[in-house]
C-alpha cells in the first residue's frame, strides 16, 4: 500500500507522528514560499490573500457534514475558541469531561475556579450525563491513546439532559467523517491531521447553539462591515464569524494548500488507509509481544514503551511519547515501509 499523495510530501523518515504535527504538502510550501518571496519584495504581504479566508471556511463546513460556512468561525488555538463557552457558563454550572482530556478543552472550565467541573472514564461519559450537566466537553478522538468517542450516543445523552456538547476535532478532522449535528460547539486546530498550520483553527457552531455566547476580546477583523469599522466599531455580525480573531494570513495560506489536498483524496479515502496501516502495525505488534492499546483508531498507542520514542527516532522512526507510552500515528503520506520500518526498529 503506497501513499496516497506520493510527489506531495518529502519525508526522509517513517513520520508517525502526525498526532503531534502534520507534514506540510509541496503545493503548501510552494505558496507559502511564493507569499513570503514577494512580501520580501514588497509586492505584497500575507494579507493579499485575505480572499483565501471565505473558501476556507466552506471547506472545513465540507468536512462537518450538514454544516455551512456562517456557521465557521476562524482562531488561532483551540482553548481560545473554547473561552468563549467556558465564560457562558453561570458560577456552578456542572462540566463533565473524560479523564486524560488535552488540556486545550479541559482547561478553560477547570481554570475558571467557579464551575463544578466532573471527571469521568471516557467510556462512561454518555451514561454520566445528568440533569444538572449544563456541558460536555470531549475530543472526538482521543490525543493520549487514539480511543474514538461514540458521539451518536453522547449526543443523545446530552439532549436527553438538555446539556450543551462541545467537541474538539482536531485528532479527527481529516481522516474521521464528523457530521456537524453531533455538536452543539466544535473546535478543531488545523496542523494535525488538516496537514495545515499551528496558527489556524475552527470554531463552529449554529446561530442558535451560540446565541449565549459573547465573543471575549472582540477584534477588528470581527465586525459586521470591518473595513468601514476599522476606526469605528458598530456591530458584530449574526453568524458564527463574530466570533473571528485577526487571521495570520500566511497560515490560511498553509491551511488552505492542506484542506484542497484532504478534500480532493476524500476523508473516506483517508479514512481507509490510515486504517488499513494502523491495522498492519497492531499486527506486527502482536507478533513482537507488545500489546497496543485497545481500539481501531489511526492511532496505535504501546503502552508503558515513551522511553523507547528517542531510539526510534535514532533509526528514523518518528513518535510521540505521551502519557508514558508510545504513541504512532497513520496518515495519508504513510505506506506499508514506514509501518515496517516502525516494527522492526522496534524489534531491534
Amino acid at each position: 500500500m503506497s501513499s496516497l499523495a506520493p510527489d506531495e510530501f518529502r519525508s526522509e523518515t517513517a513520520y508517525l507522528n502526525t498526532a503531534s504535527y502534520g507534514l506540510p504538502s509541496n503545493r503548501a510550501l510552494a505558496a507559502t514560499t511564493e507569499v513570503n518571496t514577494r512580501w520580501a519584495a514588497g509586492k505584497g504581504g500575507p494579507m493579499t490573500h485575505d480572499s483565501l479566508v471565505p473558501e476556507l471556511r466552506a471547506a472545513f463546513a465540507r468536512l462537518l457534514a450538514g454544516a455551512h460556512a456562517d456557521h465557521i468561525a476562524l482562531g488561532s488555538g483551540v482553548a481560545g475558541l473554547v473561552g468563549p463557552v467556558a465564560a457562558a457558563l453561570p458560577p456552578g454550572a456542572e462540566v463533565l469531561l473524560a479523564e486524560g482530556e488535552f488540556a486545550s478543552v479541559s482547561s478553560p472550565f477547570v481554570h475558571r475556579g467557579d464551575l463544578a467541573v466532573r471527571v469521568v472514564p471516557l467510556a462512561e461519559l454518555a451514561a454520566q450525563v445528568r440533569p444538572e450537566t449544563a456541558l460536555v466537553a470531549v475530543s472526538v478522538v482521543q490525543s493520549a491513546d487514539g480511543r474514538i468517542t461514540d458521539l451518536s450516543e453522547l449526543r443523545a445523552a446530552t439532549a436527553a439532559n438538555d446539556a450543551r456538547l462541545l467537541v474538539d476535532a482536531t485528532q479527527a478532522a481529516g481522516w474521521l467523517p464528523l457530521r456537524f449535528a453531533d455538536a452543539d460547539y466544535w473546535v478543531c486546530a488545523t496542523f494535525k491531521w488538516l496537514i495545515g498550520a499551528r496558527s489556524v483553527a475552527f470554531f463552529a457552531a449554529t446561530p442558535e447553539s451560540a446565541a449565549a455566547l459573547r465573543p471575549i476580546g472582540p477584534s477588528w477583523y470581527a465586525a459586521e462591515d470591518r473595513w468601514t469599522e476599522l476606526y469605528d466599531p458598530r456591530a458584530l455580525p449574526v453568524t458564527t464569524r463574530r466570533f473571528d480573531a485577526t487571521p495570520d494570513w500566511l497560515g490560511v495560506v498553509a491551511a488552505s494548500a492542506g484542506l484542497s489536498l484532504i478534500e480532493e483524496l476524500t476523508v473516506e479515502k483517508i479514512n481507509a488507509h490510515n486504517l488499513d496501516l494502523a491495522d498492519r502495525f497492531r499486527a506486527g505488534l502482536a507478533e513482537l509481544g507488545r500489546e497496543p492499546a485497545p481500539g481501531r483508531s489511526a492511532i496505535v498507542v504501546v503502552p508503558g514503551a515513551g522511553e523507547l520514542a528517542p531510539r526510534l527516532e535514532e533509526a528514523g522512526v518518528i513518535a510521540s511519547a505521551r502519557a508514558g507510552a508510545l504513541r504512532f500515528a497513520f496518515h495519508l503520506y504513510n505506506d506499508e515501509t514506514d509501518v515496517d520500518r516502525a516494527l522492526n526498529a522496534l524489534e531491534s
